[in-house]
């Protein structure tokens, strides 16, 4: 059962990081060109909310059944149990909290400017901190 969840959260991750991009893009070309936000714009961002909290909901399940998780917490001298136990967990985390905010500042705006903003601007950070705490040893 643990080899299935953790496959199927790498795997996942390469779709989230997906359609993170495709969101950050899309919002950042309705931004320079100052278009209107549309239903379309909407459903792309809320492809890249919908794909970080799936993997946040895996990535808790895999963490509380892993060997490598929840019972290597507190393991600070060795690099790669920290990463795994603390360091990944906690910044994709805040990283997915961030993403959040910025879907939800989007709608309580009304300019389609600001809208396209905040979520380049709050995808855009989550997507950097996504990036900084993958585990690539374990990706290649």
């Amino acid at each position: 059962m643990y080899d299935f969840i953790q496959k199927f959260h790498s795997g996942w991750a390469y779709l989230v990081l997906l359609f993170l991009v495709v969101a950050i893009a899309n919002s950042a070309i309705g931004f320079s060109s100052k278009k209107e936000f549309t239903a379309k714009d909407r459903k792309i961002a809320l492809l890249g909310l919908i794909a970080t909290h799936l993997q946040l909901v895996i990535g808790l399940l895999v963490y509380f059944v892993s060997p490598l998780g929840a019972s290597a917490f507190g393991e600070m001298k060795n690099a790669a149990l920290r990463l795994t136990s603390l360091e990944h967990p906690l910044i994709n985390i805040i990283a997915i909290v961030l993403i959040t905010v910025g879907w939800s500042k989007h709608k309580r705006t009304e300019d389609s400017t600001a809208k396209f903003k905040s979520i380049a601007v709050f995808y855009g950070l989550g997507l950097l901190l996504i990036l900084s705490r993958i585990p690539w040893s374990l990706w290649f």
